[in-house]
């Protein structure tokens, strides 16, 4: 790992896709020295702005809140994929500790998860009832960086099905309040019903989204409403009903419906314009590290190859208020590939350097 100095790489530096050389000194890309002790890196390669995975769950596992040493291990276990930006999508452990290791990744938090009582994963959120879901936003607005995390459905067990965890009036009131403190709002939505509703009260961004509807869609997209589909974590669906079938035979009709049409419901939205970013779920049933996978998966929802780089790049980057590129003033946060990922996003797999603020870390 090299740390003085300055480094040098030459390659292909996007999104600009010109042949560059980019100087990194303290932790900053800088312009070109006059005269300086260069330690050359990488030539030849193309250089991306470090990726991001913008649905991640460092803290948690399928139980809940795990220690520090678990949390070190998926914090480098996204690293080493590339992942240098993190939006932690709800967690119930406390990770601010991270934000003083220059060797792992940075972290935009969005609290812990609120949730309706007795209406999802133990463990993981705030279990509250609608009268207290405005103390709840401000206090996770306040104690994250900058977002909130709802759960939006979940089964309903009376119903035997998924429906919303919240009256329009409290959505109202909360993503009003969280606005007010400067705070951007997402929400966990499997299906189609908590979707009026939150798009009526100004919410900014939907997680997994399947269960969009066209007449949405329009509506998002001039409102910037953004959707991180988690693609891979879709894949569960057919797990999940099959689970529950017995007890649950609704339910588990409905996720398997969701589960067949949802790239035809994500394709549209892409279609109608709506902001698509790479999220991967890590950290519930899904392991840390996965970001390659998920912009590769992008491509089946109709996003071409640049376009899903972006959304696991620049563009994420700019989303959540980071620089997009590499210029003089801005951390030293890159992936260098062999092959162009825009045309091969298989090689996103396959980084031959990550720098982390300057540090050379092995893929």
């Amino acid at each position: 790992m090299t740390e003085t100095g300055v480094l040098r790489l030459a390659g292909t530096v996007l999104p600009a896709g010109e042949q560059q050389e980019i100087h990194l000194s303290g932790g900053l890309v800088v312009d070109r020295p006059a005269a300086a002790d260069v330690t050359t890196v990488s030539t030849g390669g193309w250089i991306v702005p470090g990726l991001v995975d913008a649905h991640c769950h460092i803290g948690l596992d399928q139980r809940g809140a795990v220690d520090r040493d678990v949390q070190e291990e998926q914090a480098i276990a996204d690293r080493s994929a590339g992942a240098l930006l993190v939006r932690d999508a709800g967690s119930a452990a406390d990770t601010r500790w991270i934000d003083d290791r220059e060797d792992l990744p940075k972290i935009i938090r969005a609290g812990r998860h609120i949730a309706r009582s007795k209406r999802y994963i133990r463990n993981y959120g705030w279990e509250i009832e609608p009268e207290e879901l405005v103390a709840y936003v401000e206090q996770e607005a306040r104690r994250g960086d900058g977002w909130v995390k709802l759960v939006g459905d979940w089964i309903d067990r009376d119903a035997g099905d998924l429906t919303p965890c919240w009256p329009a009036d409290a959505l109202d009131a909360a993503i009003a309040r969280a606005h007010e403190l400067g705070a951007r709002v997402t929400a966990h939505v499997f299906g189609e019903h908590a979707l009026p509703d939150l798009l009526a009260a100004g919410i900014d961004c939907i997680e997994h989204g399947t269960g969009l509807l066209p007449d949405m869609l329009d509506q998002m997209a001039a409102n910037g409403v953004a959707v991180v589909p988690t693609i891979i974590q879709l894949e569960n669906f057919p797990a999940y009903a099959d689970q529950a079938a017995a007890k649950f035979p609704v339910y588990a009709d409905h996720m398997r419906d969701l589960y067949n049409r949802r790239q035809d419901t994500l394709r549209s939205a892409v279609e109608a314009g709506v902001p698509v970013f790479a999220g991967t779920d890590a950290g519930g049933v899904l392991g840390h590290g996965l970001i390659a996978e998920e912009i590769q998966a992008l491509t089946t929802i109709g996003l071409n190859g640049e376009q899903a780089l972006a959304a696991g790049s620049w563009s994420a980057r700019e989303w959540l208020g980071v620089p997009g590129e590499l210029l003089p003033g801005t951390s030293a946060d890159l992936v260098v590939y062999p092959e162009d990922p825009r045309k091969n996003p298989a090689v996103l797999s396959h980084p031959t350097h990550i720098v982390l603020r300057g540090r050379v870390h092995t893929p």
